[in-house]
């Protein structure tokens, strides 16, 4: 993935795609009981998505799980043992996944999303989870407020808690790179890198001191950030030096996707959407219906989908123009 995507958290866009109030006012929702089956999952509020080759995975308010096992033409929602608000999901390959939310919640399928398990839970923390990624079947860490980080090494069965950083700002987006690469936006301004798939952590002097929702590495050095009020930098340097890109948003941006070669896709709450080179260079297709975007990937087939407000939308996307 990757969504908190401040310190904002939500259980409906109206409280800002579960991310706009802070987390000590929220009130959370009961994690037990299984979710409930509805006819209109695919319109309902989505927060995340991810896709490995053919399948995809969708999750968002009320424990709702959805997958497509065909490049996204056909979607089912699926029953999960939460009604949890689900803010993040992460596919290791087609029968590996995870997913995390509100009242600590981690879940867990081992046969491609036909069934999940619940390896995680603590309401009584009022942290809720953000994001999850794992570097294979056994390793992982899931982040979210307060500078909550959660680690596994036998793929989730147990988890410890981890300190990253001497601060408890929020960790919001967990975006991946080369090399075993890894970064993290966070609250505030704050960002964090990792050389070695996460076992070590550095802070990263910041472009802005308001708060990230989105982190990309397309390369070796080169870093994407993306926040508050259509804020939008890269770096070609690891974070030494970053440029502000004009996003033409002034809204939360959400997620980052690389598409090819460098090129990267940024979405967000006021229906922006925007491809980038690292190059400075930008294209806008902000969407008519102004619908917020929380979250995008790309299927098998290069087709991009994003979740958000209007549930799970494919996109016409035409590189090359400007649409606004």
């Amino acid at each position: 993935m990757r969504t908190n995507r401040s310190g904002l958290i939500v259980a409906t866009l109206i409280l800002a795609c579960s991310f706009l109030l802070s987390a000590n006012t929220v009130t959370y929702p009961k994690g037990n009981g299984a979710s409930i089956l509805v006819p209109l999952a695919t319109d309902s509020l989505l927060l995340d998505i991810d896709a490995v080759n053919s399948k995809l995975v969708a999750v968002g308010e009320r424990g709702h799980v959805l997958v497509s096992n065909d490049d996204g033409r056909t979607w089912q929602q699926v029953q999960v043992p939460t009604r949890s608000t689900l803010t993040g999901v992460f596919l290791l390959d087609e029968k590996h996944g995870w997913a995390v939310g509100h009242d600590a919640v981690i879940l867990r399928t081992t046969d491609g999303g036909v069934s999940w398990q619940r390896v995680f839970y603590d309401p009584g923390q009022e942290r809720p989870l953000f994001d999850i990624w794992f570097a294979d079947r056994q390793y992982g860490f899931a982040v979210g407020a307060y500078g909550f980080f959660l680690e596994t090494h036998d793929g989730g069965q147990s988890w410890q808690e981890r300190i990253i950083a001497e601060e408890d700002f929020h960790l919001n987006q967990i975006g991946t790179g080369p090399e075993e690469q890894l970064i993290i936006a966070g609250e505030a301004g704050h960002i964090y890198h990792s050389h070695d798939r996460g076992e070590t952590w550095q802070g990263i002097e910041s472009p802005y001191h308001g708060s990230f929702f989105a982190a990309a590495i397309l390369a070796e050095e080169t870093y994407v950030v993306a926040g508050l009020r259509g804020h939008l930098f890269i770096s070609i340097d690891a974070g030494n030096n970053w440029k502000s890109l004009p996003s033409r948003s002034s809204d939360m941006l959400t997620d980052i996707l690389e598409i090819d070669s460098g090129r990267f896709v940024v979405v967000g709450l006021d229906g922006a959407l925007m491809v980038g080179r690292p190059s400075g260079q930008m294209e806008y297709h902000f969407q008519q219906d102004r619908k917020g975007m929380t979250a995008i990937a790309a299927n098998s087939r290069n087709n991009l989908y994003v979740v958000g407000t209007g549930g799970i939308k494919e996109l016409s996307l035409m590189i090359g123009g400007d649409s606004q």
